[in-house]
């Protein structure tokens, strides 16, 4: 299938943004051009609360473009809520995720998409790893810090939660125990569910236009009281049941 605006589509994209005006037509533009000719596809953008132009640049897209989705937040509830907000509407059984900053580049997309075909029917989910990051010294050591913490509690073998490409199973995503923050413990739930992660290594790009929305500090000192009650939903699952119909 390998129309864009097919009414079921193979893949729908969903990019959670607040205040990116500037960054939603160039990053359209580059995921569409990675899609198109291969897969049917749908994006969907959820708007968190955003107070810029980012609702009227994406309207002005939308006209033009049939696969193109805006789904709004009257006011911003967080990367975790909008990327659930975008699965629950997307139509498609996989989906992808990625910032709407611009720093993850869309050309790594069917990367993820051809792991996670071909690992099935155990693969999950296909998470970005990324190489040669572009961020500052603090904020890089943040990251390391948040990882270093997460794995040697949460043990889920990923090496960069923070990479927001992913490749996922829509109806495995829904059935993730939900949370704010939920976003940054994707691995750990995924394996929970007895389902296997996949890795593609991605370039890290800079950012182009506006400023970080959603703050350094939750990844480790907010985050902390999730990731105690990561570390409580794993061990209360031991075993994860094989099921069929006799």
């Amino acid at each position: 299938m390998n129309q864009a605006n097919s009414s079921t589509p193979d893949v729908s994209v969903i990019v959670p943004v607040r205040n990116e005006a500037g960054n939603v037509a160039p990053l359209v533009a580059e995921i569409a051009a990675a899609l198109e000719g291969r897969w049917a596809f749908e994006i969907i953008y959820v708007n968190d609360g955003s107070s810029d132009r980012t609702e009227a640049e994406l309207l002005a897209l939308m006209a033009s473009r049939p696969w193109l989705r805006q789904i709004g937040h009257t006011r911003s509830c967080g990367q975790s809520a909008a990327l659930r907000t975008g699965v629950a509407q997307a139509r498609a059984p996989l989906v992808v995720t990625l910032d709407g900053d611009g720093q993850n580049d869309p050309a790594f997309i069917p990367k993820l998409i051809e792991a996670f075909e071909a690992g099935q029917p155990r693969l999950g989910m296909v998470a970005g790893q990324r190489v040669g990051r572009k961020a500052s010294g603090f904020k890089k050591f943040q990251s390391r810090v948040a990882n270093g913490v997460r794995g040697l509690i949460l043990r889920d073998g990923t090496r960069d939660t923070g990479c927001g490409l992913k490749a996922l199973d829509r109806d495995m995503f829904l059935a993730l125990p939900y949370f704010d923050g939920l976003h940054r413990f994707l691995s750990a739930l995924v394996r929970r569910e007895g389902r296997d992660i996949g890795y593609v290594d991605v370039v890290d790009r800079p950012r182009l236009h506006g400023q970080s929305n959603y703050g350094m500090w939750d990844r480790l000192w907010v985050g902390i009281l999730d990731l105690f009650g990561v570390w409580w939903l794993l061990r209360r699952r031991k075993r994860v049941p094989e099921v069929s119909e006799v």
